[in-house]
């Protein structure tokens, strides 16, 4: 288990233990320490390496652990070593630098992948030896058409399975640079980061893509001028915030969609060949189908669950046999995606299976109600969940997060709601506004949306 920040001593650690026939398992840097109990006992994890500032996570969990044999801190610390570990720098002291590769074949497992966890308890995805191969030739390659010559800078961090390729095996697999970053991802970081270091490459998220499009200096706007590709994965990408970046910058963002279980993204925008609001199209490699409740294919621009089959997707769910079985059927993953594809095959998300509303007998993406309000110039952030009425009928609710120098006054409740009202159909509208300081989010961005309907229905029975 890899409980590591963002370090070179990370990238020795993964491939150092797939090379030795070792299975390393990154996860997320900023989960409590029951998340990485849970872990470490769903794993069996035998040997736990981990970065100097995050041991205090973890002292605890292992102790308590009899089958974490050994635990390796790396990078500095003030404190002297704690008892019963061991120090990177020590094991690798002395060493040769020849080592010789396990003979593992292309379908042995490689590494596993927690995913983010916004429905439940995270569940670990097995990837096997060939997979990063396959997303390096198809999406590094075939997509960005990345070279020696690229910088890639990720404000997705390593443990994710979108910073993993961006930040690691892509450049690996061609000779290029990663600018790695173990630090905090705020505006002024990255700004200053991309400033000094020049990316080519530039990958993030929606919400951080609006973090940065919120941040402004006073004498001259940042220079992203060495920034060839901007990438956007995690969640559906706004038009508006699409509009914002590539008329303040120059810079068109690609966006796309990927899974953990499928390790990258595997529907993307192209280079100068970007629909604002879509996830573009397949990727080389990767097909796609969309399908009704009984698994038939839904009319062109009607919305259904989308499958997608690809050599890079993972063998099973550790532990999680009934998951497999009802998630990876054959060849195709379901995705827990709604989307529907127009005709000259761009797929457009419609929302998770989980989060799409039925309002009066039609279906609502709350996808497509966050991003109108996202238009709106006082709405920073948003997040739409369902929210029964007085007769029981689920109708749209709104949390907002305006933005600085935006009060939240009804009189905006009534703008935002007449706003969304003359842009979507009636039904679609959100019918409630509640404003708030920010929104629940995992890791990777994502809005979770199921913690917001768990504070609707907290807030109901408290006004009941």
């Amino acid at each position: 288990m890899l409980l590591m920040l963002d370090t070179p001593e990370t990238v020795f650690a993964f491939f150092g233990a797939i090379k030795i026939g070792a299975v390393p398992i990154p996860v997320n840097t900023l989960w409590t320490s029951a998340d990485y109990e849970f872990v470490v006992r769903d794993s069996r994890a035998a040997v736990v390496i981990v970065s100097a500032p995050l041991y205090a996570r973890i002292a605890g969990v292992v102790r308590q652990c009899p089958w974490v044999r050994h635990v390796v801190i790396a990078g500095e610390s003030e404190d002297a070593p704690a008892a019963g570990t061991v120090a990177f720098d020590t094991l690798l002291a002395g060493r040769s630098a020849e080592l010789e590769a396990e003979k593992t074949s292309r379908d042995a497992p490689a590494f596993w992948l927690y995913s983010s966890g916004s429905t439940g308890r995270p569940k670990a995805c097995v990837h096997l030896q060939h997979d990063m191969a396959v997303c390096a030739d198809a999406y590094a390659r075939g997509v960005l058409g990345i070279e020696s010559t690229d910088r890639c800078f990720s404000v997705a961090k390593l443990f994710f399975a979108y910073g993993l390729g961006n930040a690691m095996y892509f450049p690996l697999a061609v000779g290029a640079t990663s600018i790695l970053w173990p630090g905090a991802v705020s505006p002024a970081l990255v700004y200053d980061a991309i400033e000094r270091h020049r990316p080519t490459l530039f990958f993030s998220v929606p919400t951080h893509y609006a973090m940065l499009l919120s941040h402004h200096r006073e004498s001259r706007d940042f220079d992203l001028s060495s920034i060839r590709c901007a990438v956007s994965a995690g969640e559906s990408l706004p038009p508006a915030i699409y509009a914002r970046f590539r008329e303040r910058f120059g810079v068109e963002i690609l966006d796309g969609i990927g899974s953990t279980e499928v390790l990258h993204i595997f529907i993307s925008n192209r280079p100068g060949n970007v629909r604002p609001g879509s996830s573009g199209v397949l990727v080389p490699g990767y097909d796609a189908r969309i399908v009704d409740e009984n698994g038939l294919p839904v009319a062109p621009g009607e919305v259904g669950s989308l499958l997608v089959k690809g050599d890079s997707t993972c063998a099973f769910y550790w532990n999680r046999h009934e998951q497999t079985k009802s998630t990876i059927e054959g060849h195709w993953i379901r995705t827990g995606d709604h989307y529907s594809q127009d005709p000259e095959g761009f797929y457009w998300f419609a929302g998770r299976s989980d989060d799409m509303l039925k309002v009066g007998g039609l279906w609502v993406s709350p996808a497509e109600v966050e991003h109108t309000l996202l238009e709106h110039p006082a709405v920073h952030a948003c997040g739409v969940v369902g929210r029964p009425d007085p007769d029981g009928l689920v109708k749209p609710l709104a949390y907002v997060v305006l933005r600085d120098g935006a009060g939240p006054t009804a009189e905006l409740v009534t703008e935002l709601q007449q706003f969304a009202r003359t842009r979507l159909a009636e039904y679609k509208r959100p019918r409630w506004v509640e404003f708030v300081d920010a929104l629940p989010t995992t890791a990777t961005g994502k809005v979770q949306r199921f913690k917001l309907r768990e504070q609707a229905a907290r807030d109901r029975e408290t006004t009941a």
